[in-house]
């Protein structure tokens, strides 16, 4: 059995920490991008145009049932060249895991969006309240303490889901600890410590969710 040696790991911290923020910087920035694209492809999912459900379903339903890897590879393999552009790494990064994370918070929104009584909307309707106040100032504060657990937990699969991003050489985590791994030829020691900051990180927020949704329920109750 080889022996391991963990302290080998601190002469790459920080090289490792720089991978972290970068893997943090991406998830953050496609959290963001994702949940807005979430919302709006459930708006159109609910809305009364066909053509919107249509082309909506379409996008949530291809982007759900296709490997995250797969969808990377075609948009920094495929993509430049429909396109005639170059994509660094870190573009088809976040166009990738944006276009995932909208495909599933669009379903939490939809869900949310659908459990908004229909009784306010009327009210916003007898007030009349124009669609964009109607959809911002009741439909969605509502939509998102209802869906905020689902959304907490697509982020923790977003944080988890963007190591794939090492496959198109983007330094992340994931990336920075395969180089150390293979220049040190330590791969149990380097690859352990990577898998253990992940789960530092996702383990804390999957806990939040059930607390989360547990004061959410009592305040929905009351």
């Amino acid at each position: 059995m080889t022996n391991l040696n963990f302290a080998i790991v601190l002469k790459f911290q920080e090289a490792l920490l720089l991978g972290l923020w970068t893997t943090l910087k991406l998830t953050l920035i496609c959290i963001l991008l994702g949940c807005v694209l979430g919302f709006l492809i459930a708006l159109a999912r609910t809305s009364k145009s066909v053509i919107l459900r249509g082309v909506s379903s379409v996008y949530v339903e291809f982007f759900r049932g296709t490997p995250v890897l797969v969808q990377l590879f075609w948009i920094f393999f495929c993509l430049p060249l429909i396109l005639g552009v170059e994509l660094s790494n870190m573009a088809s990064g976040v166009i990738a895991l944006t276009l995932y994370m909208g495909a599933i918070s669009s379903e939490t929104f939809r869900a949310s969006l659908k459990s908004v009584g229909r009784e306010q909307l009327d009210a916003c309707v007898a007030l009349g309240l124009s669609p964009w106040t109607r959809t911002t100032s009741v439909v969605l504060p509502q939509a998102v303490l209802r869906a905020a657990p689902t959304l907490l937990s697509n982020c923790v699969s977003l944080f988890k889901e963007s190591a794939l991003v090492s496959a198109v050489g983007m330094a992340d985590l994931m990336f920075v600890g395969q180089n150390i791994s293979n220049n040190t030829a330590r791969p149990v020691e380097v690859l352990t410590v990577v898998a253990l900051i992940y789960f530092v990180i996702a383990f804390p927020l999957t806990r939040a969710v059930t607390v989360l949704e547990q004061r959410i329920l009592k305040r929905l109750a009351v």
